[in-house]
């Protein structure tokens, strides 16, 4: 029998499916670290968010300028710039929203 014509498995049910694996998932955000890092996260995204307008903008120049790879590593930069600016202290937002989720896990609790 060639590869082609060999019997192929039946595919799983989605109830069979582990859509994320219990070793790669992320445990939930527990307390004022937890609260921390995922406040700081959101701001970097929004910073991301709102800084990405800004360099679409810029046009490509040069002979190795534009294309999709540098769209793609321009998203990447972006998004570091958003990371550094939240660590940085960024503008306050990570602050509030922290305040937030620790508020909002002690009524749950």
């Amino acid at each position: 029998m060639n590869a082609l014509s060999a019997p192929q498995p039946p595919i799983a049910s989605l109830q069979q499916v582990d859509v994320v694996p219990q070793s790669r998932a992320k445990p939930a955000a527990a307390g004022a670290e937890g609260a921390r890092r995922a406040a700081e996260e959101f701001e970097a995204v929004f910073v991301a968010q709102m800084l990405a307008p800004i360099f679409s903008s810029i046009q490509s120049d040069g002979p190795f300028g534009g294309g999709p790879a540098e769209d793609t590593y321009r998203k990447m930069l972006v998004d570091e710039y958003g990371k550094a600016i939240a660590q940085a202290g960024g503008f306050g937002i990570a602050d509030a929203v922290e305040r937030e989720i620790l508020r909002l896990q002690e009524v749950s609790s």
